[in-house]
């Protein structure tokens, strides 16, 4: 039985998804749930589906662009979806994202993550003060510790930050798998309640250490790099969907690669970056219905190979 809440939430789905139209494959999916996973350091829910801004996010405020990047926005928020993570170091990035969610008002509807990437006490800072202002906020969701970089003294002082308030969990990330032996390292000697780093069909070495131990040791996983920038829907674009991508309700080549990620229970949400509304709903939907089994997570990586 559905509660008031979950009536309400998809009532304003089906509103939301009726105004989109033709981005959507069909409005009895997209009326669902996103699913969501537990944070460990807290218990908080997330939305499985983030949004990642490399690149996609780095224009000007008065560019073109923008209007499409606040439909982006709105799709995530109407679908449910709540993280948008950022950086410093994605060019100006934080300050469109602090933008659209101040134009869209949407403050109260998303998870905001950023990153410091600066060496010393001081410069870390001034870095993520600047953070506050272009994100436009007071409180920062999840900042996390960019590559690796001075990781010992950015997280001190991310550390004072969260017990004074300003910034609620903080993290490490990388995105390459050289580092993850560097990473688990981190994680057993810092306690941080985010690690962010890159996992997908083609790139599983995250599978032998690190997904086990941030399972075990209840820390939240943020996963970049889904698509390896694109190199993997390049290789099926001119291929059919298989008929059984229908048995994990999958309708595009994105969503199989999504659902193959979150079938990883110690996954806690991916963040595939994207400038285009119709990618952003897409994105949704491998968040909600059906995942695979061990047998079609096979399937998908045949599919990809």
């Amino acid at each position: 039985m559905q509660t008031r809440r979950q009536l309400l939430h998809r009532s304003a789905l089906l509103a939301s998804f009726a105004a989109l139209g033709s981005l959507w494959p069909s409005m009895g999916s997209a009326a669902q749930l996103l699913a969501t996973r537990k944070i460990p350091a807290s218990g908080e829910m997330l939305p499985v589906i983030g949004l990642g801004t490399s690149i996609t996010h780095n224009v000007s405020l008065d560019s073109a662009e923008m209007q499409q990047l606040l439909e982006v926005l709105r799709v995530l928020v109407e679908g449910g979806a709540q993280l948008i993570d950022t950086a410093p170091s994605y060019g100006n990035a934080d300050r469109v994202v602090g933008e659209l969610v101040q134009r869209q008002n949407a403050r109260e509807r998303v998870f905001l993550a950023t990153k410091v990437s600066s060496t010393g006490s001081a410069r870390g800072m001034a870095q993520i003060e600047e953070s506050f202002k272009a994100l436009q906020t007071d409180t920062i969701d999840l900042i996390q510790v960019h590559n690796l970089q001075d990781t010992s003294t950015q997280l001190g002082l991310l550390r004072e930050l969260k017990e004074q308030g300003r910034i609620r969990y903080v993290g490490v990330t990388h995105y390459v798998e050289s580092a993850h032996d560097r990473l688990l390292e981190v994680l057993k000697q810092e306690p941080v309640d985010f690690v962010q780093f890159n996992y997908s069909v083609s790139e599983r070495n995250a599978e032998k250490q690190l997904l086990p131990y941030c399972a075990d040791n209840g820390i939240a996983t943020l996963i970049n790099r889904p698509f390896t920038r694109g190199n993997l829907l390049s290789r099926v674009k001119d291929k059919p969907l298989p008929d059984w991508a229908a048995e994990i309700d999958a309708s595009s080549w994105a969503q199989l690669l999504l659902k193959f990620i979150l079938a990883e229970p110690a996954v806690t949400a991916v963040i595939p970056a994207t400038s285009n509304p119709r990618y952003m709903a897409d994105n949704i939907l491998a968040g909600q219905g059906r995942l695979p089994d061990a047998r079609q997570r096979q399937l998908i990586v045949e599919a990809f190979g």
